[in-house]
């Protein structure tokens, strides 16, 4: 009498365990990978300790995953959150740093004067230039500058 092997009778069996497989497999990396960026992200644990968590993940990848998982895996989370929470302060310190750099209207207008005086631009252009950045719209210094002044839609009765 022959061996059945039932996973294998059926091709869509076959390709279903296979799958599994694989996924367990991409699985388990994402795991190992996870938990080795965890070994060098916390603070708490000195050189050593980490050295030690990181041989024990690779020579013995199995035990040493499940162990670190039992070990220290109530606070992977708390770590993982605490660097995404200042990531996210870093960056927001950063664009109020690059939004708060920008030039005032009396800095817009000396430089406005300048350029002027330098006959850059003309009268006209830089009475035009002055009443866009004096109503908040910014400068229009370029010689070519096609900002209207009048181009504005004005509130009736204000």
């Amino acid at each position: 009498m022959s061996e059945t092997y039932l996973a294998y009778d059926f091709p869509l069996l076959g390709a279903f365990w296979t799958m599994l497989w694989f996924f367990l497999w991409i699985m388990w990396f994402i795991l190992l990978f996870r938990i080795i960026m965890d070994i060098f992200r916390d603070d708490s644990m000195s050189g050593w300790a980490k050295a030690g968590w990181l041989v024990f993940c690779i020579v013995l990848p199995f035990l040493g995953v499940f162990v670190y998982v039992i070990a220290r895996g109530k606070n992977m989370g708390r770590r993982e959150m605490a660097q995404a929470r200042a990531q996210q302060e870093e960056f927001n310190a950063y664009i109020r740093d690059t939004a708060g750099s920008g030039t005032s209207s009396a800095e817009e207008l000396a430089k406005l004067a300048e350029i002027r005086d330098k006959g850059v631009i003309t009268e006209e252009e830089f009475r035009r230039a002055k009443e866009k950045v004096l109503s908040g719209h910014g400068a229009g210094t370029g010689t070519g500058s096609t900002a209207h002044v009048g181009s504005t839609p004005r509130t009736p009765g204000v």
